[in-house]
């Protein structure tokens, strides 16, 4: 390890699967439209479901997040935001994309989207800064929150990239040298998670770091440094998104 942090990160993998939907609006829907109909018309039908799920006994989620994407800094063309779902064990393989033939407003507007499962680590926990409240003059759920600066990065590899090594060199070296940046500059959560199949998956995996501001952003690409990720991190294929909002259907 570097920096000396192996006594303080967390590198067990969190139980269960992360799966992730990465969503993309549909060619003439505004990003506003998208999210209008995916936070009123589609996220409660997803809280529904999962809720009937438990209460039969079946395989449903434990948490529900989507973060929404700021076009302005990520790219028009980019990702609009992605929803992650917590499941005990990975669901079922889709015979075709979510809203292949749309079941709510929000899956007409969204391009087809398929999960992307991974193995989660929380490598700086600062849950607590993300606390939901309840609606109390709505439904209780989804609710939003902000108030932090998240940088999303989804990660491409070079072509012949031995996965096992990477991963490896991912959560013995990188981790701890970003991890220990991160506290130095005040980022308060950082959460990596690898694809569980790497060969079918659209990125190898993702990072996810949250600071209070921007300004905590900057101080990290000023004092980061090289150790040896770029070896097999592909820049041309690799996504980075800034976010300052979230969604949350189940907590």
């Amino acid at each position: 390890m570097v920096g000396g942090m192996e006594d303080h990160l967390q590198l067990t993998p969190s139980p269960g699967t992360k799966m992730c939907y990465l969503i993309k609006r549909r060619d003439g829907v505004s990003r506003e439209e998208l999210i209008a109909h995916w936070f009123a018309n589609h996220m409660p039908g997803v809280i529904a479901s999962q809720a009937t799920q438990a209460k039969d006994g079946g395989l449903h989620a434990r948490r529900y997040e989507a973060t929404l994407y700021d076009p302005k800094r990520s790219g028009a063309s980019s990702w609009d935001g992605m929803a992650q779902l917590w499941f005990d064990q990975p669901p079922p393989e889709l015979a075709e994309p979510h809203g292949t033939t749309p079941k709510d407003s929000f899956q007409e507007r969204a391009e087809p989207y398929t999960p992307w499962a991974t193995r989660e680590f929380v490598i700086i926990d600062g849950a607590t800064r993300l606390a939901v409240s309840p609606l109390t003059l709505n439904d209780p759920y989804p609710v939003t929150r902000s108030g932090f600066f998240k940088v999303t990065f989804l990660i491409g590899l070079k072509s012949g990239t031995d996965h096992d090594e990477f991963y490896r060199h991912w959560l013995s070296i990188h981790v701890s040298n970003a991890a220990s940046v991160m506290n130095a500059v005040g980022g308060f959560r950082y959460v990596v998670s690898q694809s569980l199949d790497p060969q079918s998956a659209p990125y190898a995996g993702m990072a996810e770091l949250y600071f209070k501001n921007e300004l905590g952003w900057a101080q990290y690409r000023d004092a980061i440094t090289a150790d040896g990720t770029e070896q097999w991190v592909d820049a041309g294929s690799t996504v980075m998104l800034r976010a300052g909002t979230e969604m949350v259907g189940i907590d």
